[in-house]
């Protein structure tokens, strides 16, 4: 039994782990496809909060947990159902809370004024922080990739 909760805690853990939203980060479907890029200048920036909105990972793996964890309150087979209803229920919660505040992370949110006139917001992680005023180029999200800006 501690094995077994063990095991699915720290499957809970992992699953909450936040996204890598560093600029430098691709993924393997994005690596070979064309972006379309753009200039232009940073023209305002704020510090944001990132994070999971809904954690559905997390309350699918804390409802498993809760549920088998519940059902063994008791031999008692009323008991039984109650536990393990009560234990998804609340294990479904609290695992989507975890997985949002472990996503958690520091982000910036940039507007930038293109050359060709046409400003675009854009929302990135903080690894790389530009400044107002600061040449950018702008990469489009072509092929399931996210957009990004980078330094010229």
């Amino acid at each position: 039994m501690k094995k077994f909760l063990s095991i699915c805690i720290t499957t809970i853990t992992l699953a909450a782990c936040g996204a890598n939203l560093s600029t430098d980060r691709y993924a393997t479907s994005g690596a070979g496809h064309v972006n379309t890029v753009s200039e232009g200048v940073i023209i305002n920036v704020r510090p944001v909060t990132i994070a999971t909105e809904n954690g559905e990972v997390g309350q699918l793996a804390g409802g498993i947990v809760g549920g088998v964890a519940g059902g063994m309150v008791s031999d008692n087979t009323l008991a039984q159902t109650i536990g393990a209803v009560g234990g998804a229920v609340l294990g479904g919660y609290l695992g989507g809370k975890a997985q949002e505040g472990l996503s958690m992370q520091g982000g910036m949110e940039y507007i930038v004024k293109l050359d060709s006139g046409k400003s675009v917001t854009l929302t990135q992680g903080d690894d790389e922080v530009f400044s107002v005023g600061q040449r950018v180029y702008v990469l489009d999200a072509d092929y399931d990739e996210r957009a990004r800006i980078i330094a010229q």
